[in-house]
This record gives structure tokens, sequence and C-alpha cells, in this order.
């Protein structure tokens, strides 16, 4: 697999000719003539969703952090320190190790602006940071001196490398959706559920709120991914091997592994309303919603056990919730169910 061309005055490729990756486009962005419409229809509903870190208010943020418990503050910098790091490391992986494969326009169209919201989503944990901590430096330094923090980080970018150093195969491409599907749905999700607890008991209420905007949008970047791989299945059977199968239970298998072992970490025991197996049967239940989303056989069979969440990841003027609903619901434009 070659990276695309992005002047390619030789191409005669028709709009039906398209294709996720593999394709031969011209590199003009003929918007008129679409053969995702799911893509374009996710353009329109990420303007819409625009929003800006400014507008949440953190002041009541300052004062709750300093009568946080020692436990509660501790988990509260490894979490955010763990987004810093997976909105970093997707800005740029967007950028430089996936949309240059990706051969559609309107799909491009969605990943440059996912990126931009990444981008937004580091913003937003910068005024987070400073807005109401104490210790800066050492949350955005946590990467590095964390043990546990740095292992699932080098895990979590391994995945990316692989098509980041030589030239990729088009079953690469694949397992880099997967490992997309994964960040985006299992450790984003898992990262967003401890902001949620604090908001339950009244503390922190201004980081659910900008957590609440954060997962708004990752909704849309889950499904980016998860129609890219069902589109991908339906286009070219062929590169569903029971092979790549066999290697994305694997992969979610150690994501789960990898995500039970962190949220285990960073909450001692100490947090109440997530215990040890809370935190293990909501991972393995989004593990098993994202598994059935793109086709493939559950794994772990966990119900949700804590649908409190719901009601702190959703909009007060919004009736469904983020992990239940369709994604439709929080747009501030309206589309057709069928679209997606």
């Amino acid at each position: 697999m070659d990276r695309k061309k992005i002047y390619n005055p030789s191409s005669n490729e028709h709009v039906n000719e398209r294709k996720v990756f593999g394709g031969n486009p011209t590199g003009i962005f003929e918007l008129n003539k679409i053969k995702y419409q799911w893509a374009y229809n996710l353009w329109d509903m990420m303007l819409n969703n625009t929003w800006f870190p400014k507008e949440v208010d953190m002041t009541g943020d300052v004062r709750d952090y300093k009568q946080l418990t020692p436990a509660e503050k501790n988990a509260y910098d490894k979490a955010l320190s763990q987004l810093i790091f997976m909105d970093s490391l997707q800005t740029n992986n967007l950028i430089d190790n996936v949309n240059p494969y990706i051969t559609s326009p309107e799909i491009n169209l969605i990943l440059v602006r996912q990126a931009f919201e990444e981008a937004l989503h580091s913003q937003s944990y910068a005024v987070m940071v400073d807005s109401i901590s104490s210790n800066t430096e050492e949350i955005y330094d946590m990467w590095r001196q964390d043990a546990q923090l740095k292992a699932k980080n080098d895990y979590i970018a391994q995945v990316y490398d692989e098509l980041a150093t030589g030239t990729p195969s088009e079953q690469d491409i694949v397992k880099a959706m997967f490992a997309n599907q994964i960040l985006e749905g299992i450790y984003f999700y898992s990262g967003f559920t401890f902001f949620y607890t604090l908001a339950r008991s009244g503390k922190m209420l201004g980081s659910a709120q900008m957590i609440r905007f954060i997962q708004r949008d990752e909704v849309t970047h889950l499904l980016i991914f998860q129609n890219m791989i069902n589109v991908t299945r339906k286009e070219r059977p062929d590169l569903f091997t029971d092979e790549l199968i066999k290697d994305v239970y694997e992969m979610f298998d150690r994501a789960v592994d990898l995500e039970i072992s962190w949220g285990k970490y960073i909450t001692q025991g100490h947090i109440l309303g997530l215990t040890d197996q809370i935190i293990e049967d909501y991972i393995m239940y989004l593990a098993d919603k994202r598994l059935t989303a793109v086709g493939l056989e559950k794994r772990y069979n966990r119900e949700h056990p804590i649908k409190w969440v719901d009601n702190f990841s959703s909009f007060n003027d919004q009736k469904t919730n983020f992990f239940e609903g369709n994604v439709t619901n929080y747009s501030k434009g309206s589309l057709d169910l069928d679209d997606f």
C-alpha cells in the first residue's frame, strides 16, 4: 500500500469506483458527487457540534479539587494524563498514519475534522489542568514517569507505529481501523467514566461538562471507524480472513486486559461507585458493544453495570444517552437515522 497522491490528474476514477483505501483519487474534492453518504452526513453533524473549551465554567472545580480526597486527586490526575496522551497521539495518528492511505474524499473530510477535534480536546485538558491542578508539570510528565501508564501507552502506540514504518499491507490498514475503534470506543469511554463518577457525588461538575462535550465528539469518531470497517468488510471480504479476525479478537482481549488493569490501578478500590468488579464488567460490556457493531460475536457477555453513567454523559435537553442512543440525537442539526 502506497500513500495516495495529493495531485493526480491522470486519474479518471468515477465516483462509484471510489474505495475507502486502495483507490485512485484525483486529489480534487468533488463533494457534489458522494459515494459514502454516511461520511458526508457525519461531516455535517461534526460541524453542527462545534464547541470550544471556553464555553465550560471551571470556577467551581477550582474549589472542589482542593477538597478531593488524596485518592480522588490521584485518580483525577492519572485519568487526565491518560486522556492527554490519547488525544495527542490520535491527532498525529490521523494526519500522519491514517488519512494518507484513505482514498475516499468524503472520508478524508471527516478524518481531517476528527483531527481538529482531537486537538481541541487537548486544549480542553490544558484548560482543566491549568484551572485546577497544582502539579501541572507532573500531570504532563506522567506518561513518562508512571510505569503502568507508560506500558499501556506503549502498546497503544505500537499498533499505530506499524503504519508509520515501512509500507503497510491492506490488512494492516484494516487492523488500524480496529485499533482506532478500540481507542475511541473503549479507552476513551472508560477514561470518561471516572469524571462522571465524581460528578455523581456533586464534585468537579465543570470537568464532567467538559468531558460531555468531548464524548459527544468521540461518538462521531467511533462511528467513523465502525462505518469504515463495515464498508470495507462488504467491499473487500477477502481481507477479513480467519487469521485477521483472530488478530482482531486478540487486540480486543489485550485492550480489555490493559484497561481493566489501568482502571483498578488508578482507583485503588477507594473511589465510591467504581469497584474492581464494576470496572471489569464495564470494560467488557464496552468491548462487546464495539465487536457487535462491526458484525463480530460478543466475547465477554457482561451487562452494563453502571447505567447511571448515562445520565452524566448526556446533555440535559436530550432524552437518550451517549451509550445507548443513536449519535444523531446529539447533533444540533437533524439527520435521518437510516443515513448510518
